[in-house]
């Protein structure tokens, strides 16, 4: 005979039962954040593949030691060829896919500039953590929280070196497109109150049919300026052919100061190694190669265990950083994290030290890691500080 009572205790049996499964369900539900980075654009894909990098081996050894409240991380990456219209079509589908959590590490300056004036993230209700980015209209918009250093730092950063290594005469040349004409101006400014004296300040052409000519008289322009120092503002093949030129003037001698979006490895080799040694770039990401800092030392140990055949360097830096900030919004937004609560733990998160290198989300901004590192191309085409 079966009691009220012996009821009582298999209807409570049965409900335990059933909330353990569904726990234990949702513990093993993975959490997906969306990212979007070209391997099959040869501009791109070096950098694409290494960004990615860093986040797949923080989030591996995050997974190893048993995820965020008990779930895994997934990284789902699409391809967008670096191509701004598809990046904001899988930007869409990513949106729409209601197990995306969050965005991470979006790389590509065109894509990235349609996201912000179209406000997709604000609409949409979903954060991008740590862009690839330093363009003060990108990572200053809606639900944006960046990593890196801004552009403005980068080129305050390379005016005081100019100032501090008694160069006093500088030029600015910027793309025409781009971060190129807001950034050129920061920089004559910054440059005229550190009391340096701006001998050109030009742009050039970025569209491939008008590019060469403008090059050409700007290369010129800026020779016959015969200045200390050049403070360039670009990327891509138009800043590679700047240098070449430079080096092929009476001005060879000027000292060229470029920023992190001007790829070392790019420079080298379509600007010559003679070309490209002795430029001084500006880093948005702490030096990647050296344990000074506690991120950077446990940054090698992670590349060491889970990725020990592929590069160190910026990128993956970035990622990995990127990730270290993904994760602990994460932690913060509970055990059921939606949309929202990531916005909401991010945004309350404050000041963020991942290692020596500090983050700041608040109520009065978001903000990137404001230090700037200087390295150089060295005689064997490295980057060295």
């Amino acid at each position: 005979m079966v009691t009220f009572s012996g009821l009582a205790r298999h209807a409570l049996f049965a409900g335990a039962l059933l909330l353990f499964v569904r726990l234990s369900a949702q513990a093993q539900e993975e959490i997906v954040l969306g990212h979007i980075s070209s391997l099959t654009n040869p501009a791109s894909s070096d950098n694409a593949h290494d960004l990615s990098l860093g986040y797949r081996v923080y989030f591996e050894h995050v997974n190893a030691n048993g995820g965020v409240h008990g779930r895994k991380l997934r990284l789902l990456h699409l391809d967008d060829n670096l191509n701004a219209t598809r990046m904001v079509q899988l930007t869409n589908k990513l949106i729409a896919d209601p197990s995306v959590i969050a965005l991470v590490g979006f790389l590509g300056t065109a894509g990235l500039t349609e996201i912000a004036n179209q406000n997709l993230l604000g609409k949409n209700g979903i954060a991008l953590i740590a862009p690839s980015q330093g363009n003060r209209n990108i990572v200053g918009a809606e639900n944006v929280f960046p990593f890196r250093s801004g552009y403005t730092d980068e080129v305050q950063a390379l005016v005081t070196e100019a100032k501090t290594t008694q160069k006093p005469r500088v030029a600015i040349v910027h793309m025409n497109l781009a971060f190129g004409p807001p950034t050129a101006e920061y920089a004559a400014q910054a440059a005229k109150e550190a009391g340096l004296v701006v001998t050109a300040d030009l742009g050039y052409e970025a569209t491939p049919d008008k590019q060469e000519q403008s090059l050409q008289e700007t290369i010129k322009r800026v020779a016959q300026a015969q200045p200390d120092a050049v403070i360039l503002v670009a990327a891509g093949r138009g800043a590679f052919e700047f240098v070449k030129g430079m080096r092929e003037t009476s001005a060879s001698l000027s000292q060229i100061y470029g920023m992190s979006v001007l790829q070392t490895n790019d420079l080298v080799k379509l600007a010559g190694l003679d070309a490209a040694r002795g430029v001084v770039l500006a880093q948005a990401v702490p030096y990647p190669y050296s344990g000074t800092l506690p991120l950077t030392r446990e940054y090698l140990k992670m590349m060491k265990q889970y990725a020990p055949n592929d590069p160190i360097n910026f990128m993956t830096l970035e990622g990995y950083a990127g990730a270290k900030i993904a994760v602990e919004g994460l932690k913060r937004a509970g055990p059921n994290p939606t949309r929202k609560r990531m916005i909401d733990a991010l945004k309350s998160m404050g000041e963020f030290d991942l290692g020596g290198v500090s983050v700041s989300y608040g109520p009065k901004g978001r903000l990137g890691w404001r230090g700037v590192d200087l390295t150089i191309i060295g005689s064997k085409g490295r980057l060295v500080r």
